[in-house]
């Protein structure tokens, strides 16, 4: 018990602190547009139930209707063609120990800011781990880009006449980062976990198919990732218990030192 004990300590004298990697969820929060073709996640609406009033006079609440994948979500195996014969591949069969893991946080805001479709490159994994130290088994990997600073919801999905525009994964890092590191995910600050122009990629959505394909998570639309070192850190990204869920809104939380 010295451990957990210790870490209450720590956070209560300041020397951790608690990270909010969650965008607010409302309904003003943007949602990933897909081509008329497909079935489009709707926003979030939100209705009273009752509001200290005839309905209910001592409470207030509401109901709420989204998408699975609606603001800083979970992406579960089954989210993805490749994942869904896993077993325990939903968000209520999901072991819970596997939502908690050291944070790799790769900064390429520099490079997003030159170009708003920048892709890692394995390279680039391998020139952070020159740095860092190699990616543990088990860790969460967030890509920071700086993307979360779109405060305007057209900035954010940054939607143009040939398509969204945003960085993402070249299928060959989630490779990397799927089978070679055996990571449990990777997070990034965009609407999805996979370049803006990822539908025109051979193979399309190539981290969705990689990582899904091989257990693994993702983790999207987060922020505060500047509040985080490169390494040593601690994140907590437990989805809803929802039954046979493909993914879920969450609250991203991380453990850092102060």
């Amino acid at each position: 018990m010295s451990v957990l004990t210790d870490l209450v300590a720590a956070l209560d004298s300041g020397a951790l602190k608690v990270v909010d990697l969650t965008q607010p969820l409302g309904p003003e929060t943007p949602v990933i547009g897909l081509p008329p073709i497909f079935a489009a996640s709707p926003g979030v609406s939100m209705e009273v139930i009752s509001r200290y009033d005839d309905k209910g006079p001592a409470w207030y609440w509401n109901t709420i209707t989204m998408g699975e994948h609606t603001g800083t979500h979970f992406d579960a195996p089954v989210h993805w063609i490749s994942g869904k014969d896993y077993p325990n591949n939903r968000c209520d069969t999901i072991e819970p120990r596997r939502f908690i893991g050291p944070a790799c946080v790769i900064d390429v805001t520099d490079e997003v800011k030159k170009n708003e479709d920048f892709i890692l490159m394995p390279e680039h994994v391998v020139a952070w781990e020159k740095a860092h130290g190699k990616i543990p088994r088990g860790a969460w990997v967030l890509l920071r880009t700086g993307w979360s600073a779109r405060t305007d919801p057209a900035a954010f999905l940054n939607v143009k006449s040939d398509g969204a525009h945003s960085p993402g994964f070249h299928k060959t890092t989630s490779e990397l980062l799927a089978k070679d590191r055996d990571v449990l995910g990777v997070g990034v600050e965009t609407v999805g976990t996979d370049a803006g122009q990822a539908g025109t990629f051979d193979p399309p959505f190539p981290n969705h198919a990689t990582m899904h394909g091989n257990a693994k998570f993702g983790l999207a639309s987060l922020c505060n990732l500047d509040q985080l070192p490169p390494t040593g850190a601690i994140v907590i990204a437990a989805p809803l218990k929802i039954v046979d869920g493909s993914g879920s809104p969450l609250r991203v939380l991380a453990i850092a030192p102060a």
